[in-house]
């Protein structure tokens, strides 16, 4: 009898952070451009978990990144996460949200958005991509969990 059983290879979910600042009873929104991924359309700060880092670390990073300002993980607090499924894929996104932080947002990677916006998150713009409406959505209606495209 073999001592060694085969091992099934864990399945992989995809993590990413949404980052959802918001000014009074707005939120930033950023047009995608050029990415390769609905480009054109009206997201949040966002990006993927590079591995060794918190859900609130990847925030911080990714808002420095895309929008130039400076959050600490003392102020970021959970949202909303999602289990969304793709055709080829499923993802876990946590969307957070920040009140305060230092520096005015501007685009810090024009190769990759080309406009911001201050929207009001209960009449987004039709053209925001659908599951990232429906987070920004629900974290406003303070709902922790959903799931998308099953």
């Amino acid at each position: 009898m073999d001592r060694f059983v085969a091992v099934r290879e864990r399945f992989v979910v995809v993590p990413a952070v949404h980052v959802l600042l918001v000014r009074g009873e707005r939120v930033l929104l950023a047009r995608r451009h050029n990415t390769g991924y609905e480009d054109g359309k009206w997201s949040v700060p966002a990006g993927h978990l590079d591995g060794d880092e918190s859900v609130r670390a990847a925030a911080v990073r990714e808002a420095e990144e895309e929008v130039g300002i400076q959050l600490s993980t003392e102020r970021v607090r959970f949202g909303h996460v999602m289990h969304r499924r793709k055709p080829d894929e499923e993802r876990v996104d946590f969307f957070v949200v920040s009140e305060q932080w230092g520096g005015e947002a501007h685009i810090a990677e024009p190769n990759k958005c080309s406009e911001l916006m201050w929207a009001n998150p209960q009449a987004l713009p039709s053209d925001t991509i659908p599951y990232v409406r429906r987070g920004i959505e629900l974290t406003f209606r303070r709902e922790p969990y959903s799931e998308f495209g099953w």
